[in-house]
Formats: C-alpha cells, sequence, structure tokens
C-alpha cells in the first residue's frame, strides 16, 4: 500500500471560510496526484458585509479570527505534512488589505497567502482540469467578492482576468432586502457589464461551452437540481435553465424562495446575484451551456503549493 499524507487547507473567501483536509497517495503508478478530503468543514463569515467605503472592519477582522482559530483548533487533529491559509477577494480588494492580512496572521499566528487575480485564475484552472480535461472553452469562477474568466485553447491557459464583482458583493451593493427586485438585478446586471466592456479583445473569450468553478456556479446547480431535476444536482447546466431560474423568481417568488431555501440555504442572499452573473457571462461568451466542475482553487493549490517538489 502506498503512504498517504494530509495536507490541510484554509479557504478565506469573501462569504465562506472552509477548510479542507486532503488525505494524499504521495506516489501514483501515473504520476498524477490522488487525493480525497477527509474533512470538508465550511463557516459562514460574510466577510465581505464587513468592507464599509472599501475598509475591512475591525468587526470583520475580528469575525475572520474567530472563524480562522475554530478551524486550526480542528486541524490540529490531524497530522498534516503541511497545511496553508488562502485568501482571495475579500482581503485583496479592501483598501486597508496589507494591515488586514498582517493583523489577521499575527493574532492566529500563522501566514496568510494573498492571491493575485491572476494567481487566482490560474489555480482555478489547475484544479478544475484534475477532473474535467478542457481542449478548448472558457472557464469561470464566481466567488463572493470577484469573478475570474479563463480563455482555455488547445488545452492551454490562453488569456484570465479578474472581475471586482462577485455574487456576495453584488448583494451588498445593490439588494436592499432578502431577494433582488427587478431593478436591482438591472442594476447588477449593468455594474457588471460595465466592467465587461473594458476587456479588450473579447472574442479572446468567445466559446460554445463554458467551465465552472466557485460556490456560485454549484449553488446555481443544486437550486436548478431542486427546480427541475427532482432534486438531483445536474453537472452541465442550458443557458435556458439560468434563464429558466430567473424566470421562476418573476412569476412565483414564492415557489422560487422556498426551493432555494431548501436547496441553497447559506446562499438565499447570494444565489440570484450569482445566476445574474451567470447569464451575463453565457450572454458575453456567446457560450450555450455551463460545466460544472468538481474541482478547482483548493485542488490547483494543493497541487500547485503544498505536495512535495512544490
Amino acid at each position: 500500500m502506498n503512504d498517504m499524507a494530509q495536507y490541510g487547507i484554509i479557504d478565506l473567501g469573501s462569504n465562506t471560510i472552509r477548510l479542507v483536509v486532503f488525505s494524499v497517495e504521495e506516489e501514483t503508478a501515473d504520476h498524477k496526484p490522488s487525493f480525497r478530503a477527509l474533512i470538508n468543514q465550511k463557516k459562514m463569515a460574510g466577510l465581505s458585509t464587513y468592507v464599509v467605503e472599501g475598509v475591512l472592519t475591525q468587526e470583520g477582522i475580528n469575525k475572520a479570527v474567530e472563524v480562522l482559530t475554530k478551524h486550526l483548533e480542528t486541524l490540529s487533529n490531524f497530522d498534516c505534512k503541511r497545511s496553508a491559509i488562502l485568501a482571495t477577494a475579500v482581503l485583496r480588494n479592501c483598501t486597508n488589505s496589507k494591515e488586514a492580512v498582517k493583523a489577521i496572521s499575527e493574532a492566529i499566528g500563522m501566514p496568510i497567502d494573498l492571491l493575485s487575480g491572476a494567481e487566482e485564475a490560474r489555480l482555478g484552472f489547475v484544479g478544475a482540469c484534475l477532473r474535467n480535461p478542457m481542449d478548448q472553452g472558457t472557464l469561470i469562477d464566481i466567488g463572493g467578492g470577484s469573478t475570474e474568466i479563463t480563455a482555455i485553447r488547445k488545452g492551454q491557459r490562453q488569456e484570465s482576468l479578474s472581475v471586482g464583482e462577485g455574487s456576495v458583493s453584488s448583494y451588498s451593493k445593490y439588494v436592499s432586502l432578502l431577494l433582488p427586485d427587478e431593478d436591482e438585478i438591472r442594476s447588477i446586471e449593468k455594474s457588471f457589464d460595465r466592467q465587461l466592456d473594458e476587456i479588450k479583445d473579447p472574442s479572446l473569450f468567445r466559446s460554445d461551452v463554458l467551465y465552472g468553478i466557485g460556490g456560485s456556479v454549484r449553488a446555481a446547480a443544486k437550486l436548478a437540481g431542486a427546480a427541475f431535476y427532482d432534486g438531483a444536482t445536474p453537472t452541465e447546466l442550458e443557458a435556458y435553465e439560468i434563464g429558466a431560474l430567473r424566470q421562476l423568481l418573476r412569476t412565483d417568488p414564492s415557489r422560487f424562495s422556498h426551493l432555494a431555501v431548501k436547496a441553497v440555504p447559506e446562499r438565499i442572499h447570494s444565489i440570484v446575484p450569482g445566476c445574474v452573473i451567470i447569464s451575463e457571462l453565457l450572454a458575453f461568451t456567446r457560450a450555450k451551456s455551463l460545466v460544472i466542475c468538481k474541482y478547482g482553487l483548493r485542488e490547483g493549490y494543493l497541487v500547485e503549493h503544498l505536495l512535495p517538489n512544490k
């Protein structure tokens, strides 16, 4: 039997802070990484809601420290060979980014690896390809505070960009109650489209198919499963199905709300903004479908930064 080693990753996101401990087979016959998650523990933190006028408040810093400390206590029960904390948009985009990272890191006694938008996109691509080999297409990663878009040609990452809008930040900026009304949905669309309009060469991202990673993509698939597939989560969504979810909110908000509460209770506030962003990306890329990938950023980080010889 080959030796198994444990590796820990804490993913500090805009909406959730997640701990994953991987069990990894370090030597495989084909030299490809073989791993499984021993635990995958998510805690809702909503750190983007603690960003006021661009600044992550002391209350938000305290919240991050509180949740990270609990995750580190859990992590201490495992014999991990290496562990890391990675952070993305919520700490990357706040104006006091360096100060906040330093304060949190000192309070928990562990460094935080703050990823750039480009590095987040690259690692997401690496992770997605572990289970979903991609020859041609466009990869999207809709997080709480940003959206990464990667053009793929001949199995290689050709171009990546990061849009400073995600499902949670869109909710915080434009939605007054729990679910957005039509005017608020249009505000989210216009804001996201303005940033897409700044892309110099949109043709790079034209594609028949989108590949999706991140919590918002998975949440949309779960909601579509509840609405159209008797609770079975699909691995691919057609563009019209995202439109059908938005139409359901318009025509029967009560049914939409009840389905969302059952399917994605922890994302009830961000599910509609996430679906709006998916719709805009489908239109922008002219894709007809969205494939939901099992692996993404965390698995890419594991392979690129934690495993031996990295």
